[in-house]
């Protein structure tokens, strides 16, 4: 197992692990224990009371949190005609067709942090699934990222869009903002994704769907947080 330094040792032993702390209490400690000088992320995870392995109980979604993630997102946008001039006017990073696919699948380009691409483009895009598809780059109708309103697609990213996803264990890792944030921010964009999980719930889920909650800082441990506190 790997070892810990003294800073995370020290911010452990302020935690306590058997207490389920108030939204709020969890990110002021996230904040007091966090160890790295630089303004390191917030992070959650989420265990879901789905089994991935069914198709029926697959969690996916995007939503844009209240107060961004503080983090700048590079966007490339893949349009033609007055499509392409609409991701400009947007702010789009990044604009082309098929000559971006072409930089990507021979130069090995990958410049940006979120592909969002108009229906039409999708044959092309299509070619770069093996090379997009594993990164979490790949554009998809179900994040809102394969759409004719450009213009809403690149503002929402801008304004602090995320994508969420279920993995094979049942969890979802979101990021949620900064250290530098205030808590009650942090606690808002928290609620803001639980509130897009439990609409995302798949029929098929049975018994608890939320099970548990946990908040850290990218270097620091893990804070637990009452289910029955974000909810509602």
């Amino acid at each position: 197992m790997p070892k810990h330094g003294k800073k995370f040792q020290d911010a452990v032993k302020q935690i306590d692990r058997n207490t389920l702390y108030e939204p709020l209490e969890a990110f002021e400690l996230v904040k007091k224990v966090a160890p790295a000088k630089f303004d390191e992320t917030v992070e959650v995870a989420v265990r879901l009371g789905v089994d991935p392995r069914h198709a029926d109980q697959q969690v996916r979604g995007a939503v844009v949190l209240p107060h961004g993630t503080g983090k700048t997102r590079t966007v490339l946008v893949f349009a033609k005609g007055d499509k392409a001039k609409e991701a400009e006017q947007a702010g789009a990073d990044f604009v082309g067709a098929e000559d971006m696919v072409a930089k990507i699948q021979q130069e090995g380009w990958l410049g940006f942090d979120v592909a969002i691409a108009t229906p039409d483009m999708m044959g092309n895009v299509g070619k770069l699934g093996r090379i997009l598809g594993p990164r979490g780059l790949m554009p998809n109708p179900k994040t809102g990222t394969v759409t004719f309103d450009i213009t809403r697609a690149v503002q929402e990213v801008k304004a602090g869009k995320i994508e969420y996803r279920v993995d094979k264990a049942g969890n979802i890792h979101a990021p949620i903002g900064k250290v530098s944030f205030a808590p009650e921010k942090l606690v808002e964009n928290l609620r803001t994704l639980i509130d897009a999980l439990v609409r995302a719930r798949p029929a098929a889920a049975k018994g608890q769907y939320l099970k548990a909650i946990s908040v850290s800082s990218t270097m620091g441990p893990g804070v637990r947080i009452n289910t029955q506190k974000v909810t509602g």
